[in-house]
């Protein structure tokens, strides 16, 4: 996003910086996958205790990604957090590698289609932009503060409604 920014500002060529991301969120996934694919279950079967992955939820996990796995491959780039875990998981469910790619590859088009047309706009548009985010920076701090202590709270309350 930075690299898309500094393209938008005239230092970069944006569409160097389009592949740039596009190749190494393409590598970072294929990577997951090999982790998931080739050592997985040891790993989960090892070390999945101190992470709270016991072995019926990796199945339900398995099991869901067998019935929606080309969907989720494909909008999990935008979810923060299944972004780092998708490949692991498509790995693990042993989703045939070039399903895997052609999924993959076509979410990371899009993911870094749209982070770089943000970024290259921001970086063309700083002089505007600088001044703004300056101005409202604390109230848009205070707000995802806000937003994350809701979030955190309502979390909690379900997990307790549902152990009750």
């Amino acid at each position: 996003m930075a690299a898309a920014v500094y393209a938008g500002a005239g230092r970069l060529n944006v569409l160097a910086v389009a592949v740039i991301a596009f190749l190494a969120a393409m590598a970072g996934d294929n990577i997951g996958y090999a982790i998931g694919r080739y050592g997985g279950h040891r790993l989960i079967d090892r070390y999945g205790r101190y992470i709270l992955l016991t072995p019926v939820r990796v199945a339900r996990t398995e099991e869901f990604f067998t019935r929606h796995g080309g969907k989720i491959v494909t909008v999990a780039r935008f979810v923060e957090g299944l972004r780092q875990v998708n490949g692991i998981i498509a790995g693990l469910a042993e989703m045939p590698w070039r399903r895997f790619l052609a999924f993959n590859a076509l979410g990371a088009a899009l993911w870094v289609g749209a982070w770089v047309t943000i970024g290259d706009l921001a970086g063309q548009h700083l002089d505007t932009l600088y001044p703004a985010i300056q101005r409202y920076e604390l109230y848009l701090l205070a707000a995802a503060t806000v937003l994350i202590a809701a979030l955190t709270t309502r979390h909690l309350l379900r997990r307790r409604a549902n152990k009750a």
